[in-house]
């Protein structure tokens, strides 16, 4: 192997997820500041109403997510991984730029389409229900975002690379300039254009993204070419792998214009409500299943790559039971604090969306167990099979937000209870198929440690459940101080308690934890007496 396959300086999961939950967090906040500022700056019912804003960015998304995002991780990087191991890092940019011709020249095919029928996409497939101001916001956002997903492309194909060569800052700190230029649009175009100057602002931030990422190039010897090498078998094995993940990404999507258009015909204001109470629950999931599943993803490629399935296998289930323990909590608090978060980061609406987001909470938990159950599919090259799994439960969500969502039945909130419901029966059906096919994987230290972990969560929700008897939300707790300050107390004495009884309960995850207060503690300050 070449030695230049390898970066100079190793990574482990821990530094990289380190590095990704530090800056998914201050991506989160940003995107919390800029959807409260959304909600506070733009009505949610009438003319201007946020609905437009949110329908405008399910086609976009669509195409994106269907051709490029699934993509990336999960056909493209096991391949990339297998080739930097056999042929060094100079002989990847071939692949690379194969693949990222080949997507650009799609993508800016969708751009032609989404600017040319924009409104009929809103009107008769997206939100139906829009008046015709808000259909004009809706097409006018749409249209101005319609190379967004061209630039995430190059963006995401750029990052994929820099993952599997050990690089992660870029890829890392890329979203929060996307976040900081649609805050940016809200004071900009609050005053003259409105709603629509978002699109703008989500346009302007996507072209950010793409040159941070760029930046990322430097000292790779990223070299372009203007082909498309056919020929090459390992970009033909990326090409196979490709379909299946796409639909899988599509359904997704598919299911995401469904509930719109529920949404929609349930009354103004309940698109923005759902996607505010969606967008809550998303935070845990990218917090923690997302970036420490993409963390490890390419130290998982490389094991099966190095033909290590022990090493594959243990390395497998501490991820696992690391997320596991670390959501637990999060859930149990989210659920409780439901009605606090709600009313901190939204000025309208927090009633019906923490209503929502508490149906939700069930959902973050198997999604977070999904960003990394799904990873070993893809890290054998296996789309397929979350294909099919995707295709049953998502047909399973549309009858079930369709039967629940209706105006006699739960309302809005009835697409929550499908969501969560759904998320479990996935995550169950994929856990099954992959017991069946590696029997030596889920061992009894790994049962008898998620027993543990079980048990420990049982004290945190009776501290929870004390926690927010002795501080309930009052009608007038108002303001960031007085919210923020109870949140803060109701939220840190259930995290002491679960990680205080997962210490006594010996579970391996509290030893990071005390092994950096233990070096703080006691590390010498060393004092200059002269």
């Amino acid at each position: 192997m070449d030695q230049n396959a390898a970066p100079k300086k190793k990574q482990t999961i821990f530094n990289v997820a380190t590095l990704l939950i530090a800056t998914t967090i201050f991506g989160q906040i940003l995107g919390f500041l800029r959807t409260k500022l959304v909600s506070s700056h733009f009505p949610l019912v009438g003319p201007g109403s946020t609905d437009a804003y949110f329908a405008a960015f399910t086609i976009p998304d669509l195409f994106y997510y269907t051709i490029s995002a699934g993509a990336l991780g999960v056909a493209f990087m096991p391949v990339l991984s297998d080739y930097l191991h056999k042929h060094g890092r100079k002989a990847i940019w071939e692949l690379t730029t194969s693949f990222l011709n080949l997507l650009a020249l799609i993508m800016i095919f969708v751009a032609i389409i989404i600017l040319i029928f924009a409104r009929p996409l809103v009107h008769d497939i997206v939100a139906p229900g829009l008046t015709p101001q808000q259909l004009n916001n809706a097409t006018d956002i749409m249209r101005l975002m319609a190379f967004n997903p061209l630039l995430f492309t190059l963006s995401g194909v750029l990052t994929s690379v820099q993952q599997t060569l050990g690089r992660f800052f870029f890829f890392a700190v890329a979203p929060i300039f996307y976040n900081t230029a649609i805050i940016a649009s809200i004071f900009i175009f609050y005053n003259n254009i409105g709603l629509v100057g978002l699109g703008i602002g989500a346009l302007i931030g996507a072209v950010l993204q793409l040159l941070v990422v760029v930046f990322g190039l430097i000292n790779l010897n990223f070299s372009w070419r203007p082909r498309i090498h056919w020929h090459n078998p390992d970009f033909r094995g990326v090409l196979r792998n490709l379909p299946p993940r796409s639909l899988d990404q599509g359904m997704d999507q598919i299911e995401d214009i469904v509930e719109t258009h529920i949404a929609s015909g349930l009354g103004s204001g309940n698109i923005s409500d759902y996607n505010y109470a969606y967008t809550l629950s998303t935070a845990p999931i990218l917090l923690l299943g997302t970036s420490i599943a993409t963390a490890a993803f390419p130290k998982l490629n490389a094991r099966l790559s190095q033909g290590r399935p022990d090493l594959y296998r243990r390395d497998f289930l501490k991820i696992v039971r690391a997320m596991i323990w670390l959501s637990a909590p999060v859930v149990v608090l989210s659920y409780f604090c439901r009605g606090y978060l709600a009313r901190l980061i939204f000025s309208r609406g927090n009633a019906q969306i923490s209503v929502i987001f508490g149906f939700l909470t069930v959902a973050i938990f198997f999604r977070i167990l999904y960003a990394i159950i799904s990873r070993w599919y893809y890290s054998h090259k296996d789309t397929k099979t979350p294909m099919y799994v995707s295709i049953f439960t998502i047909a399973f969500n549309i009858f079930l937000a369709i039967t629940l969502a209706r105006p006699n039945a739960y309302g809005v909130a009835g697409l929550a209870i499908a969501q969560s419901i759904v998320a479990g029966v996935e995550v169950l059906i994929l856990v099954v198929v992959m017991i069946y096919r590696d029997r030596k994987l889920l061992n009894a230290e790994f049962w008898n440690g998620v027993f543990k972990i079980g048990s420990v969560t049982g004290f945190t929700v009776l501290a929870g459940y004390i926690m927010i008897s002795l501080m309930p939300l009052e009608l007038m707790d108002r303001g960031f101080v007085t919210l923020g300050s109870k949140l803060l107390i109701i939220t840190a004495v259930p995290m002491l308690v679960h990680i205080t009884v997962s210490a006594l309960f010996d579970l391996e995850e509290t030893k990071p934890i005390f092994a950096f207060v233990r070096r703080v503690a006691l590390k010498p300050i060393k004092v200059d007496l002269t």
